[in-house]
């Protein structure tokens, strides 16, 4: 680990206590990139897991590098039900005999959802009231789920509050704060308990590389190590509050367990309180990748027109969520893509032709 503080947290205390206590979990979008990083630690914190995921965007190696990364008899403590949150009979399965649920599941991307916003509601609205309705009846303790900056619209603050919003830029936008209208009203109108994690630019290995909706990070990592473009939209100082999943893992486990009464029925951004232009980052992958593949320290990007639907710069205050919850990130960039580039060039070091394709942002 790379600390940010080095001093004893919270989330020290929470692994030993659910070490020691172990509760039952659900992790919806388990097989995808922050899912799967769950179910990991849960299991490596002798957790007993439940996942569910329907493949539209995980993958099933995603499940095997976490079996393969956990004891034989911590993954023996893991189902998985190849299920759609669409499907209100299969969230009320999934739910059953839950102490708490981690709903990563959704179709993520602006640009996925101005392509397609019908499904982006399919899943991001009418999955997420599924969930809602199953946890609630099943009794869970706490319904976590993932929210998103995208939140924040067109407000031009920064850093962001939670409290302060804008008009949304894109559908996928307004699913998200849909998501925390809904859950906002479940807790006024039936008690229900939950969080909302309003992740800011989360990456790590496992992240997908591929296809037109890809992250940044991983996709500009690839087309490095492939000799291939990388297109920066815009000027390249569109900045963001890069957050390394190790942080997410952490607030997400914290939410869940939080003791703290005001803690619940809130939102909380998931960041470092910290502020990255593309220009930057990069330089930064380039010259941490250089380090170790020196035919890339040459590289320059190639620039174009700005993509609709995206803010200009995004950048959390942290304060709430370390004040209710006790989070502190372990992990800032540079230090997560040191411990992420590894995965990528073991990942695309050996891509077949097929996969390849050009980077954006």
């Amino acid at each position: 680990m790379a600390p940010v503080n080095a001093s004893p947290s919270a989330f020290a205390a929470l692994q030993a206590r659910l070490r020691a206590q172990p509760a039952r979990w659900l992790v919806t979008g388990c097989a995808g990139f922050i899912g799967s990083h769950l179910i990991e630690t849960l299991l490596k914190l002798d957790q007993t897991v439940v996942g569910l995921d329907n493949f539209a965007t995980g993958h099933r190696r995603n499940l095997d590098e976490v079996r393969s990364s956990v004891a034989p008899a911590q993954w023996a403590r893991f189902r998985f039900l190849e299920s759609d949150i669409r499907d209100a009979q299969a969230c009320q399965t999934a739910c059953r005999d839950i102490d708490y649920v981690l709903h990563q599941a959704a179709l993520g991307s602006v640009p996925r959802s101005l392509a397609d916003p019908l499904a982006t509601n399919g899943a991001n609205i009418d999955g997420f009231l599924n969930m809602l309705v199953a946890a609630r009846d099943a009794g869970v303790k706490r319904f976590v789920y993932a929210a998103s900056s995208s939140t924040y619209g067109d407000h031009p603050g920064l850093p962001k509050v939670e409290e302060t919003i804008g008009r949304p830029l894109s559908p996928y936008a307004v699913t998200k704060l849909v998501n925390e209208l809904y859950a906002e009203v479940f807790g006024r109108c039936y008690g229900f308990s939950s969080i909302g994690l309003r992740y800011f630019n989360v990456f790590g290995p496992r992240q997908d590389p591929e296809g037109a909706y890809a992250a940044v990070i991983p996709r500009w990592v690839r087309a490095m190590l492939l000799g291939e473009p990388v297109a920066i939209n815009g000027d390249g100082e569109t900045s963001r509050d890069f957050c390394f999943v190790d942080n997410a893992v952490q607030a997400n486990l914290l939410a869940a367990t939080a003791d703290d009464p005001d803690a619940a029925n809130q939102v909380y951004n998931v960041a470092v309180d910290d502020r990255t232009s593309l220009n930057r980052l990069f330089e930064m992958l380039r010259g941490v990748l250089a380090e170790s593949t020196p035919e890339v320290a040459g590289l320059q990007p190639a620039y174009r027109d700005f993509r609709p639907g995206d803010v200009r710069h995004s950048q959390a205050d942290i304060s709430k969520a370390a004040r209710l919850l006790g989070y502190r990130p372990t992990h800032r960039i540079e230090a997560g893509i040191r411990e992420a580039m590894p995965w990528y060039m073991a990942r695309f070091g050996a891509m077949p032709a097929a996969e390849r394709g050009s980077g954006a942002m």
